[in-house]
């Protein structure tokens, strides 16, 4: 019976989820990884062994699309990575509906969106979905006013996986909020903390460690729990 592993990636054209094709790569996982735009994937598409797919995850016809042509895959972990920073003033006197909108349509309710999909693809004993939030979505941590919109979304990403888990009633499966760390990517800065190799593999390690546990968890890159 073959024991190779098999995982969907949303969002690995670079950084975070690039580097989790690349750690899953190396640990002989079938991947497949989602990108806006194959034709600016090139780090993407020099992975060997990869299937990358399109998608737009706020599109609902690409969603539909892809949905048709992953129909009959199943994968041992959903890693929903998409995200993005947001405007670059954060301050709520400067917001406007459209930047606030596309914020929080990105960052929190299409990754969930995303997830209803394909959670059924996603094996019920052993499986996990993973969804890339970040401590800054912790609101019992007054924290990053320069990032206040960015923080917001992510507590609400945070507040949706909760209503995400609640009706799924599958034991076997994990459902992982996932804190990467403050990582030297586009978004986190060359002042980071640790590198993208570091980060995506811990957190393969810990789709790997809480593989069959079931549940809901909120944990950093090194597996300690965080607080909502």
């Amino acid at each position: 019976m073959s024991t190779q592993k098999n995982a969907l990636i949303i969002g690995a054209s670079r950084g975070l989820g690039l580097g989790l094709v690349q750690r899953l790569n190396e640990e002989g996982w079938n991947v497949v990884a989602t990108v806006r735009d194959p034709q600016k994937a090139a780090a993407l598409n020099a992975v060997p062994n990869v299937q990358v797919e399109t998608l737009e995850m706020n599109s609902s016809a690409q969603l539909d699309a892809l949905q048709q042509r992953l129909k009959g895959q199943t994968f041992d972990l959903l890693f929903i990575n998409a995200g993005v920073k947001g405007p670059d003033n954060q301050n709520a006197e400067h917001a406007n509906l459209d930047e606030v909108g596309q914020l929080f349509m990105t960052n929190a309710v299409a990754p969930i969106r995303v997830a209803q999909r394909f959670a059924h693809q996603v094996k019920t004993d052993g499986g996990v979905i993973a969804f890339m939030s970040s401590i800054l979505g912790s609101i019992s941590i007054p924290d990053a006013p320069e990032l206040a919109l960015y923080k917001a979304s992510k507590a609400a990403l945070n507040s949706m996986i909760n209503s995400f888990y609640g009706p799924l009633e599958i034991p076997g499966l994990t459902v992982l909020a996932m804190h990467p760390g403050w990582v030297k990517t586009d978004m986190g800065g060359e002042g980071a903390e640790i590198d993208v190799a570091t980060s995506t593999r811990g957190m393969v390690e810990q789709v790997k460690a809480n593989s069959g546990r079931g549940g809901l968890y909120f944990i950093n890159y090194k597996g300690e729990p965080l607080i909502w």
